[in-house]
């Protein structure tokens, strides 16, 4: 029969595994991807998943006890405050005027340049922005 502190440790060391390799992942992602736009797709939700799952496994390790409950919370404030992160460092590299890669292209060929800067997505006094300025 498999003893239960055994069956506990495999649990655990495989959530905490998993919980790495998402995190490895996601680093790639960061290093590989064209631009801010897919980094940033790329990692937040890997981060969140991969965060949860070490939680995960760190909580399965502890057993029931104020440490997983404490651990719990920290999943719970990693869960929301990651996606709120990510949205808002998107947000801010759109008013700042980073265009995706491939949006400046028409019909598969690259937009012929007008002026001497390259064309922008929106202009900065044609972006609305909600809320006091």
């Amino acid at each position: 029969m498999i003893e239960t502190g055994f069956l506990i440790s495999v649990l655990s060391g495989a959530c905490i595994a998993v919980g790495v390799v998402a995190l490895l992942v996601g680093s790639l992602g960061l290093l590989r991807l064209p631009d801010v736009y897919c980094r940033i797709h790329a990692v937040g939700m890997i981060d969140t998943a991969g965060a949860s799952f070490i939680i995960l496994g760190m909580a399965i390790h502890e057993g029931f006890s104020i440490v997983t409950v404490k651990l719990l919370l920290i999943g719970v404030f990693l869960f929301f405050t990651s996606p709120i992160a990510t949205h808002a460092v998107a947000q801010v590299a759109f008013k700042c005027g980073v265009v995706p890669v491939g949006r400046n292209m028409v019909n598969g060929a690259p937009l012929q340049k007008t002026s001497k800067s390259a064309p922008k997505l929106a202009s900065k006094t044609s972006v609305k922005t909600r809320g006091a300025s």
